[in-house]
Formats: structure tokens, sequence, C-alpha cells
């Protein structure tokens, strides 16, 4: 049986369940190593993390964006707004990433939820802090630009993917997003996924995502492992058309 005081707990919105980063978990953000001692101590300073559960609302449509969020480990999906009709998945998120910086600079609303799909812990730095390290490193600036740069390349491709009717080439390029080793640098080769959440991110049943995973595996491009999947092509699964 659950534990009431831990449930009561989660039941609080996350910013008030949010705490300091332990030292395992600063070594999980790659930007800090590009400041200076006083820029990484004020981001150090400012850092919290917190662990969000299915249900959850890390990022919501139509709240201020006051944070830069990072998945330290987990997995988050960005979503539209299902209530005004056909749900869509625009990306899943493993971790590594960082999210929300073109929200931040403008200092705009949300256009997007993102919700995880497992218990997940997601890092954030505060909004004021994130514009003063860009006015303070060039560094850190470079980082952003190309944080940006690669997104849009990777929603132009999800608008490609959308477009296809084959599944097994959707799961290959949805695959292949979620190994970006510049967007996700902490997913290495191995990404720990079940075939129902693939599913969510996909748009496809559990047992069409079990056929596709089972064909990539048979053409040699993946390796299905125990709790995840092992890329070992991946050129090869961005470029994938089937036949």
């Amino acid at each position: 049986m659950a534990d009431p005081a831990a449930l009561d707990a989660r039941a609080a919105p996350l910013r008030q369940r949010a705490r300091a980063p332990d030292k395992d978990e600063l070594a999980m953000v790659p930007w800090l190593e590009l400041l200076d001692a006083a820029q990484r101590g004020r981001a150090v300073a400012d850092l919290q993390v917190v662990e969000a559960h299915p249900g959850d609302y890390v990022c919501k449509i139509g709240r201020q964006a006051n944070y830069w969020f990072g998945l330290l480990d987990g997995l988050l999906k960005m979503s539209n707004d299902s209530s005004l009709g056909f749900a869509i998945t625009f990306t899943g998120m493993p971790p590594g990433g960082w999210f929300g910086e073109g929200t931040l600079l403008k200092r705009e609303i949300y256009r997007y939820n993102v919700q995880p799909l497992r218990k997940s812990v997601v890092a954030g730095l505060g909004i004021e802090t994130f514009h003063w390290l860009l006015e303070r490193s060039i560094p850190f600036n470079r980082y952003v630009m190309n944080q940006l740069n690669e997104r849009l390349g990777q929603f132009i491709a999800a608008r490609e993917i959308d477009r296809l009717n084959d599944p097994d080439t959707r799961v290959a390029r949805n695959l292949a997003a979620l190994f970006h080793p510049v967007l996700y640098p902490g997913v290495g080769t191995l990404l720990r996924i079940t075939q129902q959440e693939l599913g969510y991110l996909v748009g496809l049943s559990r047992q069409r995502v079990n056929e596709a995973l089972r064909s990539l595996q048979a053409e040699g491009l993946i390796r299905i492992e125990y709790g995840g999947v092992r890329v070992l092509d991946l050129p090869a699964l961005r470029q994938h058309v089937h036949g």
C-alpha cells in the first residue's frame, strides 16, 4: 500500500517539491562546464531539481515560462492541448535534453505541454539567471543557439515523419530523433524506453511498435535489449525507407 505522506507530497505543485541538486545531478548538467567560476556559482545556487510523475505538468499551455528545464532521468513528451481536438505529440525527450529556451527568450507563455511518461527527475534554471548568463557568457550563448538550431531541424524532420504512412519508418525516424547527440547527450547508444512509451510518442499501438522494432532489428539497425533499445546504425535509422 502506498505511503499516504508520499502521496500527499506527490500531489503538491512541482515548485513546492523542488530541492537543490546533489553532486551527481550537477554532473549531469552539460553546460555548467562552459561557465567561469562566478557564473557557475550563480547557476548552481539557482538550479533546482524535482521528481515529476505521470500526470504532472512540467510545462503547461498558457502558463508563464519561468524556468529553463533539463531532464536528468526518465522520459518526457511534448504535446499540444488535446482538449481542442486530436492529440499530437511533438517530440519525446530522453535524459540530457534541455528545453524551453525559445519561450524564455521571448518571455512568453507556454504553447505546449510537457509531461512525464514515467517517474522523471527534472532540473530547472530560473529565467533571470538564464538571461544573466546569456548577457555574460559567450560559450553559454553558443550552447543555447546550437540548441535552438538543432531543435528547429528536429521539428522540420518531425513534420516529414507525420506524413509517413509506413509504421516501420515512423518508428525508425522517431527513434533516431531520441538519439540526437546534441539535444540529448545523456542517451548514448542505449535508450531506456518501453514499447508502450514509444507507442505514445509515435502514435501507434504497442503491438505495432513491437513489429516495427523486430523488423528494424532484422535489418541490423537496432538491438532490442531488456528495458530498452540499442542503436547500431544511427545514420541508417535516420534515413530509413521501408522495403
